[in-house]
């Protein structure tokens, strides 16, 4: 190897890569060209061998079975019919609540990222079926887009979380006890927004009013209408029950959350040749994606690990004259500035292999840190100029609504995102205490 410095080698190495994503290369194929451009020049032809061990490496784990089945799974329920349901019935149960159209999208947002397991899906179904119906019953724009787009990076935290699972596979934690850890949060982010909505109409009562007295259901109706959380309720609690409970592993929880919800598109009487077409294309589609990410990842932060400049990173913080905490504020920082930029898979193959370790030198608790990073991914995922639920709420919104409507509409909630990682920050108990109560300290 030539005798050279890891942290000059470390900035041109990403300086390469900004400079391939900013002219339009595909994040895999810029990951890739600066990955064998650099092992060639630091090794010679040798080290081009890196990308054939580093994907069998990558390849050769049985987590990553549980991806494409629990894609599946949300993608067949999101085109089953069962989002509808649940719409309407929160609207019959929450419509005479001040901003209870709101609040109720907000936990719809949630019980599809308990299906889905990412964020696009909340945020693309109920921009689809939520955001024509409040704006036609006069609620104000920038509330309604703010509020479907902040309740759809639920999907990041509250399990099963695709980005949970890859963040388990590289810092080789646990997924059970990542998903038991991101349920508190994710229930304490969802309660501050419904707060925030639940004001916001006490104040501006016009900007979200309440259904009309004609159009509200006694409370045997209501009753009633709780029909529609049997079957995605009865499937979330069996998948999450089976993998934090030990059942099952993870993978083989996802095949039966992908058969469950075949066997709820066939109640719903959905389910046909087409739609099953469309949704194994889709999961294709999203896997092969996925793959391709991971495998220029892994072998760009094999390269990165194989120069020394991880440990000689590690280094300098220990030496630095931060205090740990403010080594966690700075690493959260960073995430925050990436998420303007990059994609989430792509933050997370780039910085767990070199944060972790350094978390865990500076003694903190490794679950703890990646709840800290899946908020900061939802947070990113809001902010401009490239938050991605900022995209997926463009189009499908009307074109009344701009992009700059949609800026517009995030900061109040991204305002609320940080002072839920500042709870989570100062008291780790929040992430920790559901899964040290059932898998013990």
């Amino acid at each position: 190897m030539l005798d050279l410095d890891p942290l000059l080698v470390t900035f041109g190495m990403f300086f390469s890569m900004l400079i391939l994503l900013a002219i339009g290369a595909p994040l895999t194929w810029a990951l890739l060209t600066v990955g064998v451009g650099s092992a060639y020049f630091l090794w010679g032809p040798a080290g081009l061998e890196l990308l054939a061990t580093s994907s069998f490496s990558a390849m050769d784990n049985f987590l990553l079975v549980a991806l494409p089945m629990f894609i599946f799974m949300g993608l067949m329920l999101q085109r089953s019919g069962i989002t509808d349901d649940l719409f309407d019935m929160i609207n019959k149960l929450m419509g005479g609540i001040p901003g209870g159209l709101g609040m109720g999208t907000v936990i719809i947002c949630a019980i599809i990222a308990a299906m889905a397991g990412v964020s696009g899906a909340a945020t693309v179904s109920l921009g689809i079926i939520a955001l024509p119906s409040m704006l036609k019953r006069g609620y104000d724009k920038k509330l309604v887009t703010g509020t479907i787009m902040a309740g759809g990076a639920l999907g990041f935290l509250i399990p099963p979380s695709v980005l949970m699972i890859v963040y388990a596979f590289l810092a080789r934690e646990s997924v059970g006890k990542l998903f038991a850890a991101g349920m508190m949060p994710g229930l304490m982010l969802a309660v501050i927004y419904m707060v925030y909505i639940f004001l916001f109409a006490l104040k501006n009562p016009e900007k979200a009013p309440t259904i009309p007295l004609s159009e509200r259901l006694g409370a045997v109706d209501k009753i009633k209408a709780l029909k529609a959380l049997i079957l995605p309720g009865a499937l979330i609690t069996t998948v999450l029950g089976f993998i934090i409970g030990g059942v099952t592993s993870p993978s083989e929880a996802s095949a039966i959350g992908a058969a469950g919800a075949l066997v709820c598109a066939a109640i719903y009487r959905t389910l046909n040749v087409k739609m099953l077409k469309e949704v194994l294309m889709s999961t294709t589609q999203l896997m092969g994606m996925l793959l391709w990410i991971t495998l220029a990842a892994v072998f760009f932060s094999k390269i990165y690990i194989g120069l020394g400049a991880g440990m000689l990173i590690t280094e300098l913080v220990e030496e630095s004259s931060l205090s740990p905490y403010m080594v966690i504020v700075a690493m959260l920082a960073t995430y925050f500035i990436l998420g303007m930029f990059l994609d989430d898979f792509a933050i997370v193959f780039i910085t767990v292999p070199l944060f972790v370790p350094i978390v865990q030198e500076l003694g903190f608790d490794t679950v703890w840190f990646a709840v800290l990073f899946i908020i900061s991914m939802q947070t990113a995922y809001l902010t401009p100029p490239f938050g991605y639920n900022l995209f997926y709420m463009r189009s499908v919104a009307p074109p009344s609504i701009t992009i700059y409507d949609l800026y517009k509409a995030v900061i109040p909630f991204i305002i609320l995102q940080v002072i839920g990682l500042t709870l989570v920050v100062i008291y780790p108990q929040i992430a920790l205490w559901l899964p040290n109560l059932i898998f013990g300290s």
